[in-house]
């Protein structure tokens, strides 16, 4: 029996043995993960063997009615994915059954003429990675967008800015989100700029075989650049069978989309807390045993994604050091991380998008925050204007001195500097209590913030080919 034909039952014993993303609840019933499935993976793998033979057949060197054959019989629904994933066992990949497969479906041993099954997974694996990024790219847009509507809403809104977990000095909260966004598209634009070849090289990278296939000296090269113009990826310089820095740089790409997705999430994790309050989910998840609650079940995936990318990105990063003219076991290595790597940024992604789109913004909880401490976070502010008075040391000591007192007894920190040593006239009692009002220090928040928002995330328009299957 062919693995082009579902054994009894293959499709059921399938869905049972499947991987439904019960653990992985972040990437669940996302586009990326449909865009990345064993099915995505055949589609990919049979649009670059069909690509091929219609390259090929533009320059004479199979039948154009064999490419066509080929084109014709490329239909995912044809196969049985996991007859084909038994099957690799033998080889150790997933290419060698199919191109069996499509053979004897196709009816023309054209099929894969002169290519090694790195070129056909490698081009797949690009195909599925274009088709993932055009997805993921999409909600970081909407994810932007949602955060350009915050840092503009909330500009001026004030709030205490925190530095190793304490407040530190005032800021606003639209500096905060537009500060998101702004590492964010920085992220989304490097995934964006990536070039993602197509892979095509022989058995040792030389183009040997196709070279034979035509009198006409270039072929190899002609059908490398028409090869690529067909999948709607990039022509490669050279093949990179054993330099395997383009999935390396995809990984590290997607790893830092993540880690600004988790930026954002692991913020409104601690702006959510009961006792701070400043943020709150929209629509929040509940809870199995307190009614009461209403987690932000959106953050903590994005949160537990951004964990998860560096280490898969390490292992595509590790891949680099591939040995010979194709390696042994180092683009093999890299199949798994991919996706789970594509997975993650794009069920991170959507996520935050809905997140950031639904986020609760709470101003007074901000500001009563703010002047919890009595003052005692403009102490910088206030230090800058005793200093000129009274030197910097005594400055210091005073307001040292001012701030045990105000902390110990619990009462501002302008009346706890006026208790704690005379001051000059310069400082009357309405002065010092303005300089330590928290939201007359934002500083150049406002313009700072005006200034992120004037970049504007750039998008590089992607060929249509490389479209997600329907």
């Amino acid at each position: 029996m062919s693995s082009a034909d579902p054994p009894p039952g293959g499709r059921e014993e399938a869905a049972a043995a499947g991987e439904f993303g019960l653990l992985s609840p972040g990437r669940a019933g996302s586009a990326v993960e449909a865009a990345t499935g064993d099915r995505a993976f055949l589609t990919a793998m049979l649009d670059a063997e069909a690509a091929l033979a219609r390259a090929q057949a533009a320059l004479g060197l199979v039948p154009a009615e064999a490419a066509d054959a080929i084109g014709a019989a490329a239909r995912a629904d044809l196969f049985d994915v996991r007859a084909l994933a038994r099957a690799a066992r033998a080889g150790g990949n997933p290419v060698i059954p199919l191109v069996a497969a499509l053979t004897e479906r196709a009816g023309t041993d054209a099929v894969h003429r002169g290519a090694t099954s790195q070129d056909i997974l490698d081009t797949a694996a690009m195909l599925v990675a274009a088709r993932a990024r055009r997805l993921i790219l999409a909600d970081v847009d909407r994810a932007a967008a949602a955060l350009r509507a915050l840092a503009t809403a909330h500009r001026d809104t004030p709030m205490a800015a925190r530095t190793l977990t304490q407040h530190a000095v005032p800021t606003t909260f639209g500096l905060k989100a537009a500060g998101w966004r702004a590492q964010l598209t920085a992220a989304g634009d490097r995934l964006a700029a990536l070039r993602l070849p197509a892979q095509l090289g022989g058995a040792g990278g030389t183009l040997a075989a196709f070279e034979e296939l035509s009198p006409q000296a270039g072929a190899g090269l002609a059908l490398l650049a028409g090869y690529a113009r067909e999948l709607g990826l990039a022509e490669p310089v050279l093949p990179w069978h054993a330099s395997r820095a383009p999935v390396a740089e995809l990984g590290s790409a997607l790893a830092l989309v993540t880690g600004a997705l988790g930026r954002i999430a692991v913020d409104v994790l601690v702006l959510c807390r009961t006792e701070i309050g400043e943020l709150a989910e929209g629509g929040g998840g509940p809870s199995s045993a307190m009614p009461h609650k209403s987690n932000p079940v959106r953050a903590t995936l994005v949160a537990a994604a951004a964990r998860q990318a560096p280490a898969l990105a390490a292992v595509l990063l590790g891949a680099l050091a591939a040995e010979d003219e194709r390696p042994a076991g180092a683009w093999h290595a890299e199949w798994q991380p991919l996706r789970e790597l594509l997975r993650l940024t794009g069920g991170a992604a959507r996520d935050t998008a809905e997140l950031v789109a639904q986020l609760t913004v709470r101003p007074d909880r901000m500001r009563e925050n703010l002047h919890r401490t009595g003052g005692l976070l403009v102490s910088e502010r206030l230090a800058g204007a005793l200093t000129p008075e009274l030197g910097r040391d005594a400055a210091r000591a005073l307001l040292r001195d001012a701030a045990a007192l105000a902390t110990r007894d619990g009462v501002p920190l302008a009346d706890a500097v006026r208790a704690t040593a005379p001051l000059p006239p310069s400082l009357s009692v309405e002065r010092l209590r303005e300089l330590t009002e928290p939201t007359h220090y934002t500083g150049a928040a406002g313009p700072l913030t005006d200034r992120a928002l004037r970049d504007h995330p750039r998008r590089h328009e992607e060929d249509p080919r490389a479209a997600p299957p329907t």
